[in-house]
């Protein structure tokens, strides 16, 4: 079985070389820590991270940057038995010494009890979950709430009804979460400056020159912060809120591998095989 896994996570990997839960808010992850009985994941020293560490407003966060030129992005969610990874440490398993054109590696927005997205979801042009655009409880449905896609070296954030009305074609990838974080250069209209809701949180949006921003908190942050970052920092007109609480992050090039309560879908980011100028 582990061969069959082992070559559709390499599958997904060259994807971008062929192209062309709960909504509600979880408890917090505590600690992260490599998954019992294996150890911590040595860094890779032939690759540079695409990752750093930096200070905003007194929080601890990693912004990870996925350029176009360089990286490619999927969506990954089970193997071809149908069985999810529900892990980075598990999809990373899968991959084993395979795991080499890995820049890093996110979840991708917000599931149900059993690991499923409960929005817009496309893997490899697939669809397997169409747009929800239903109301609700919860972060997910705090409207607007917004999709993140692609195909090939053109990726986007948009809010839900903004992707329903203007994009017609299919993307190679896509995942829905919520609630946007900056829409058209301003934050969320619900969100306080720096509200009392506060977890591990993680977002993504996507800057004038095309690349994408993936920022994951290491400590315990506001909506309000979050988006702030994404707007007055990162200058990314639209950002998505991915998830709180579960958020985690792969980073090969650090040996960063974070391990904490099941997870959905997942963002992959991948190097080009040729980089492009």
């Amino acid at each position: 079985m582990r061969r069959y896994g082992l070559a559709f996570a390499l599958l997904a990997l060259a994807a971008c070389e062929m192209q062309g839960g709960d909504p509600v808010t979880r408890t917090e992850i505590g600690s992260r820590k490599p998954a019992e009985g294996k150890p911590s994941p040595s860094p890779s020293t032939s690759q540079e991270s695409a990752c750093r560490a930096v200070d905003f407003e007194g929080v601890a966060l990693t912004p990870c940057v996925a350029d176009p030129s360089r990286h490619c992005i999927s969506t990954v969610l089970a193997d071809p038995s149908g069985k999810l990874y529900r892990s980075l440490s598990a999809y990373a398993a899968a991959l084993g010494d395979q795991a080499g054109p890995v820049a890093f590696a996110v979840n991708a927005g917000m599931f149900d009890q059993g690991g499923k997205p409960i929005g817009y979801y496309v893997e490899r042009g697939e669809r397997l979950k169409e747009l929800n655009r239903a109301d609700g409880e919860g972060n997910f449905h705090m409207k607007p709430n917004g999709v993140f896609f692609g195909t090939g070296g053109k990726w986007e954030v948009r809010a839900a009804d903004d992707f329903y009305a203007n994009v017609g074609d299919r993307p190679q990838f896509g995942t829905q979460s919520g609630p946007m974080l900056v829409i058209e250069g301003k934050l969320h209209p619900e969100f306080q400056d720096d509200g009392p809701s506060r977890a591990i949180r993680n977002g993504v949006g996507v800057d004038a020159q095309g690349k994408a921003h993936f920022v994951i908190s290491g400590a315990p942050v506001s909506f309000g912060q979050l988006a702030r970052f994404f707007r007055d920092e990162l200058k990314t007109p639209n950002a998505l809120y991915l998830d709180g609480s579960i958020s985690a992050l792969w980073d090969p090039a650090s040996g960063r591998l974070d391990n904490g309560p099941p997870i959905g879908p997942l963002i992959v980011v991948t190097k080009r095989a040729t980089a492009t100028p």
